[in-house]
């Protein structure tokens, strides 16, 4: 099912040409550019409803890192269809609701919906996907990308902290859930989610399955915002209200949840994982809603109503995983009952709240301010918005006939049967569940009565606002009026979704409850006569009325719970400390000093491989295998050793410069010597570059002053240096003595052509057996390269707010503006050289895969004579004949190779999986062509970009 890949790609690619749009089409709103990808995908996992039902679960594979177990498998049961549903339905009305939210002439939309795309995508990953650490990896991208949204109006301080601190906690949280992975994985050898579910009783006592239970709850709890992790979520409401409507009510909070039910069938069969769910969901439950009743800004009442609505559901999974110890029984349907009211109130949580948020956000954006205190009888003046408020906040409260009614007398249901369950004690100690959920519920109708009659009822004080209020235009009330219909819709007719969306996640979360063929009975109505559920309800209401109207005159209902101490005091102390103890051991070692950096580098070195060496026996001296030195390698040493002895002692940096070149040459001429002429182009080349980059490095310096230094400053040095240079022969000698593995030289000279088409073994390895790392390789270059760019650009602003002037050796710096007047013979012999290079350089490329050369090598010579130009015509120069910016050079080649790599999934074969053949062309002759190109195409344009960035950003910097 490639089509499901696609589903999860189809965001990303929006984001990506979202910005592109843009610029196309200037005048249209870039949502409205955007929006075709949620409704294009909601409507495609609609049509998967009936083919779930029919065919079971649908799936897909895609290879990735099959070696690794690693591939990009996607598997749609009724669980992920179910958040795929939420993620795309939610996230349509979200993007519609943004459009006539945010000004298009005041806000940065484009950065707005590249986030809100990168967002849906990783959120539809992480529920779609089988294999644990591509699970993971979109994991954290939802954590990056909300840390993004959160940001959004990153000018405020408020903004950037509530980001910064979601972030610390949900990737806290994630790294905990990766240890889990991995110990799982350590325990069955497989990432595979389903196969984990397959071998949950044979892993159940195992020694590492506690701790991996343990820390895959830490991250589904950080995530879904459980107490005491809860405290990010009010601090990310920050953000534009359409990011909360859809981060923190429908999407980013319930991949917690999704990730306890997902592995329910892992770990439900311990008494562990039963106790933990269900009691940090239950106090999650009513810390969150005793803590809404004092809020007065209407965003941080709806953020603390979600953090007892998630502790609900939360909750709901953990005493519906008692089912688990009671497989293949009429117990075991009768405990299944939690889970079913969890997947209901999933969905009537998301529909509700979804309103509520955008309903908060209308308010505030016709009237300037979301504070209760100063808001009143706008339901005069907003009749339809007071419509969506009253209809979400009482399907929030329960109260019939919305859907919210239905899922929490569900929920009554389950915390009144769990009493009878015999696991652990907790006949007795269950008799309190129904008696919290009782009193959150209490709770949960007062807040949803303050969000409803403090903002649109009582006497009218328009004077206290900053806008005159009126109702929102049409587009913005759409979406909140759609959510509530359905909130209607659902609440009057239940059983629309109880075999379509209900049922199968059930049997998701509890596959092996059931016989092969058979399913849940799943029927909910709005009527089911007088019962405890009912009863409890009717308190709920009598009381809550009560509690509702003593509200603003009893000061434990409103007040602040503590102000000196909360755990958001423990957090902000927490870091704190955490900066003061990092400054102050990092004062010890970052003294600015670089001869210390490298001591402590050296010293490093010097004591861990020399460690290592011992302590293993490593060290072989064994050289009578050696091949006999000839006179012309006696010579090249010679020289070698001579040029890197007298650098210490050059009068001039210059002189300096020229010396480290010697020995990069002379290492150079070793090279061709041994016959590696792929690594011999490779080191000249680089020499080339290096003795520019080091001149222009050299150019900021101050002039080389000679100064008396102590004994035992040398002495040091001298020790460090022989050091090192004792223990990199001893490690060269042992590498080259002595072997416990065989060599994997054998295979790739005897595959290079068979299986790769190259006859250049180094260039093969390098673009097709190893082209995994290489990839990385030029995206760390190309990070490095901007990094550059970034911080001569922010040092050239200060040095022009400042004011500043630094003393430089003028005699070292490049001619970087324009030819001088004594220039002539090295422009006339560069306009000829240049030609040359740069076809050598295409040589280069084009000829590496059967003889020596290849993008790397090629890009560098490309870069040579680029460097020649600017060294004879000067950077602007440059700029006039080659007209592309060097760094979205670098951007184009790193897309160009990874582009290559995802390229290979569209013939079911592994990441970078390249493909050759041989062609017969008319007037050529025989010709391969082979994918691996493409790849080094990436390669070449990748290095030339950040070779050039490096040098042109260095010397511009005068």
């Amino acid at each position: 099912m490639l089509l499901l890949h696609f589903a999860i790609i189809l965001p990303f690619l929006f984001a990506f040409i979202g910005p592109l749009l843009q610029k196309a089409l200037p005048r249209v709103h870039t949502g409205w550019l955007m929006l075709p990808a949620p409704v294009f995908l909601f409507i495609y996992m609609m049509s998967l409803i009936p083919v779930n039902r029919e065919r079971g679960p649908l799936q897909g594979k895609l290879s990735w890192m099959p070696s690794l177990g690693v591939d990009f498998d996607v598997y749609a049961d009724g669980l992920g269809l179910l958040f795929a549903l939420i993620i795309t339905g939610i996230g349509s009305l979200v993007v519609l609701y943004s459009i006539y939210y945010l000004d298009k002439n005041k806000e940065k939309l484009t950065h707005f919906y590249v986030y809100l795309m990168l967002f849906m995508g990783a959120m539809l990953g992480l529920v779609l996907s089988d294999n644990a650490m591509v699970l993971y990896g979109f994991w954290e991208l939802t954590s990056i990308s909300s840390f993004l949204l959160i940001a959004f109006w990153h000018k405020r301080e408020r903004s950037r902290y509530g980001a910064l601190k979601s972030m610390v906690i949900t990737v806290f949280g994630g790294l905990a859930m990766f240890a889990g992975f991995l110990l799982l994985y350590t325990v069955t050898g497989t990432f595979s989610i389903r196969e984990w579910i397959a071998e949950a009783p044979s892993m159940a006592n195992d020694a590492l399955f506690l701790p991996a239970m343990l820390l895959v709850l830490l991250g589904a709890f950080t995530k879904s915002a459980q107490f005491p992790f809860h405290i990010w979520l009010p601090d990310a409401m920050e953000a534009p209200t359409p990011v909360s409507a859809y981060l923190h009510s429908a999407t980013m909070v319930k991949a917690g949840i999704y990730l306890v039910a997902r592995m329910s069938p892992v770990f439900a069969g311990q008494q562990a994982w039963l106790w933990l769910v269900s009691g940090f969901g239950v106090a999650t439950l009513i810390y969150g809603s005793y803590r809404a009743m004092k809020q007065t800004d209407l965003k941080a009442l709806l953020a603390f109503s979600t953090i007892s609505q998630l502790g609900l559901v939360m909750s709901l999974f953990g005493l519906g995983s008692a089912a688990a110890f009671y497989t293949g029984t009429e117990q075991a349907l009768f405990y299944s009952k939690a889970t079913m009211a969890a997947v209901f109130h999933l969905i009537n949580h998301a529909i509700f709240k979804g309103a509520l948020f955008m309903t908060a956000g209308i308010v505030d954006h016709e009237t300037g301010t979301r504070d209760i205190r100063r808001l009143g009888g706008l339901m005069a003046v907003m009749p339809i918005s007071f419509t969506i408020a009253v209809i979400g906040a009482f399907s929030m409260a329960g109260i019939p006939p919305f859907n919210g009614f239905l899922s929490k007398e569900m929920f009554f249901t389950s915390v009144l049967n769990i009493r009878e369950a015999e696991l652990l004690g907790l006949h007795a100690w269950g008799a309190l569940i129904p008696v919290i959920a009782w009193v959150a519920s209490v709770f949960t109708f007062v807040y949803s009565m303050l969000f409803v009659f403090r903002t649109f009822g009582g006497k009218k004080s328009f004077e206290k606002l900053e806008k005159k209020p009126h109702e929102a235009p049409l587009g913005m009330l759409l979406p909140p009026v759609t959510l509530a219909s359905l909130a209607i819709v659902f609440g009057l007719f239940p059983n629309l979704l109880s075999y379509s969306l209900i049922e199968p996640a059930m049997a998701a979360v509890h596959p092996n409850l059931l016989e092969p063929g058979k399913q849940f009975m799943v029927s909910i109505h709005l009527w089911h006569g007088f019962t405890a559920e009912l009863y409890m309800t009717a308190g709920v209401v009598a009381l809550g009325i009560v509690l509702f109207l003593l509200h603003r005159r009893t000061a434990v209902l409103h007040a602040p719970l503590f102000e000196r101490v909360s755990l958001n005091r423990v957090y902000d102390s927490g870091l704190k400390l955490l900066d003061r103890f990092s400054g102050s051991v990092t004062k010890l070692y970052m003294t600015g000093s670089i001869r210390q950096y490298l001591i402590y580098i050296f010293v490093f070195i010097i004591a861990a491989l020399g460690a290592t060496l011992v302590s293993e026996g490593a060290v072989q001296l064994d050289t009578s295998g050696f091949a006999d030195m000839s006179f012309y390698e006696a010579v090249i040493i010679i020289a070698l050793i001579l040029s890197a002895i007298a650098v210490p002692f050059a009068n001039s940096r210059l002189m300096a410069i020229i010396l480290t070149g010697v020995s990069g040459y002379m290492v150079t001429l070793f090279f061709v010597i041994f016959r590696a002429p792929d690594l011999a182009l490779t080191q000249m080349i680089v020499e080339t570059v290096s003795v520019a980059l080091f001149l222009l490095c050299f150019y900021h310096l101050p002039k080389l002053k000679k100064e008396v230094v102590k004994l035992r400053f040398k002495l040091w040095n001298l020790l460090i240096a022989v050091g090192v240079g004792t223990v990199m022969t001893l490690v060269a000698l042992s590498a080259s003595g002595g072997s416990s593995f065989e060599s994997i030289s054998h295979y790739f000279l005897e595959n290079s052509y068979t299986l790769a088409g190259g006859k250049n073994v180094v260039n093969v390895i390098l673009v097709d057996f190893r082209g995994f790392d290489t990839m990385l390789e030029i995206v760390v270059l190309g990070i490095a390269s901007y990094g550059i760019y970034a911080l001569i650009r922010v040092k050239l602003k200060g040095d022009q707010e400042e004011g500043a002037i630094e003393t430089r050796d003028p005699k070292l710096s490049l001619n970087v503006y324009g030819p001088r007047s004594n220039d002539v013979i090295l422009r006339t012999v560069a306009k000829l050289a240049i030609v040359i290079i740069v076809c050598f350089s295409l040589y280069l490329f084009y000829m590496g895969h059967h003889h020596p050369g290849g993008g790397f090598i090629g890009a560098l010579m490309a870069s040579a004579a680029l460097l020649l130009m600017a060294m004879s015509f000067g950077m602007d120069a440059v700029n006039r004949i080659v007209k592309f910016n060097f760094r979205k050079l670098t951007a184009v080649g790193i897309l160009v190779a990874m582009l290559t790599g995802i390229g290979s999934f569209a013939f079911d074969a592994p990441f970078l999986s390249h493909a050759f053949d041989y062609f017969h062309i008319p007037l050529i002759g025989e010709l391969e062509l082979a994918t691996a190109t493409l790849f080094d195409l990436g390669v070449y344009l990748t290095v030339i970009g950040v070779t050039m960035t490096i040098l042109f950003t260095i010397g511009r910097d005068q």
